[in-house]
């Protein structure tokens, strides 16, 4: 196992990581739409809120495919050919996202229509990946040659992909909240049904990390899997998504009650550090495997050692990701100091 492996397995990781908070809470104002808006005005303010960043945000998607197709092309291989129906239906769901973003204000008649696509066009991503995070985790059947051997897309489909799948949508939902109560006109309406939901939301995905946690540890506790170095990391990011989710619901129970709403940004930025958190607890729990082989399968594990390139692509990889990656965080800088501040209308 290289160094530079392990390297990319967990930069692979934080580009994962990168996307579930920024992207996540795109996808959890998509989700919150038809419910927490009232009237056009209150839509508005929902797109304007994600509309200069959500685009830029789906890059680290992209970048994190990208990085597993050329880091570890076996995984890349069987993830995304086991996986592609329900691939497919996330690239979908994305596209009519963005579609219904750019053809809303065309005509008004087709308003409803966007509206529901760009509802669903958030719900299937956020359910969809925590699904496949889970199948990852849990195993997935696979011959002696790597390639995914189960039924296609139903056969993604388990108790615990659910419960994963649960998690990953009221994550986004909790982070959307967040986002809605720190951009949305102060006072307003949105403003305070946003702040409202957050409590709620992040109540549920803390009982459901602590379930999921039981059963993932009775899956996997005690294996030769599980990396015994790695057990103090492990604990010191569960107790950091527990603490930092905490803070979050704190601050969101206590900004309830303001009506000045000056812990809107601590409270996103509590939850922002619970998903980095989350994903981070998952690598560690995961490593060195990619892809997890189920007791059915008559092949073993995707591992660092048996699918990953070589050092001397990894190597390229990395002298590309320090020129491309101050790039990519200073757009994000300037995007964000860009539009900071409250969403605020004009007469039109």
């Amino acid at each position: 196992m290289s160094a530079l492996a392990v390297l990319w397995f967990f930069l692979i990781f934080l580009l994962i990581a990168g996307y579930f908070v920024l992207d996540g809470f795109d996808l959890g104002v998509g989700i919150l739409y038809p419910f927490i808006c009232k009237d056009d005005r209150d839509r508005q303010i929902c797109r304007r809120a994600i509309g200069p960043v959500w685009d830029g945000n789906e890059v680290w998607l992209l970048t994190a495919g990208g990085a597993l197709f050329a880091a570890f092309p076996d995984a890349y291989a069987t993830t995304f050919s086991g996986f592609y129906l329900a691939i497919m239906l996330v690239l979908f769901a994305l596209i009519v996202r963005a579609v219904s973003f750019e053809f809303y204000e065309g005509d008004a008649k087709w308003r409803g229509v966007w509206n529901v696509c760009f509802f669903l066009g958030s719900l299937l991503p956020a359910v969809l990946f925590g699904v496949a995070i889970g199948n990852v985790v849990a195993g997935i059947p696979l011959d002696a040659a790597g390639n995914y051997t189960g039924i296609p897309l139903l056969g993604l489909i388990t108790p615990f992909t659910l419960l994963t799948g649960l998690l990953g949508l009221v994550m986004c939902i909790a982070a959307g909240a967040c986002w809605l109560a720190l951009k949305a006109p102060l006072g307003s309406g949105l403003q305070q049904r946003a702040a409202k939901l957050r409590l709620p939301s992040q109540l549920i995905a803390l009982v459901l990390f602590i379930t999921l946690t039981v059963v993932l540890f009775a899956m996997m506790g005690g294996t030769e899997e599980m990396v015994a170095e790695l057990e103090v990391p492990r604990f010191l990011l569960a107790a950091l998504f527990v603490v930092a989710l905490g803070a979050a619901m704190f601050l969101a129970y206590n900004g309830r009650k303001s009506e000045e709403g000056r812990n809107s940004l601590w409270a996103f930025l509590g939850q922002s550090v619970s998903a980095v958190a989350l994903v981070f607890l998952l690598a560690c729990s995961m490593f060195p495997v990619l892809v997890m082989a189920s007791p059915e399968s008559t092949g073993a594990a995707l591992t660092l050692m048996n699918a990953g390139a070589t050092d001397a692509s990894l190597g390229y990889m990395t002298v590309i990701l320090c020129i491309g990656l101050p790039f990519v965080l200073l757009y994000h800088v300037l995007i964000y100091r860009t539009f900071r501040g409250r969403v605020a209308l004009d007469a039109e």
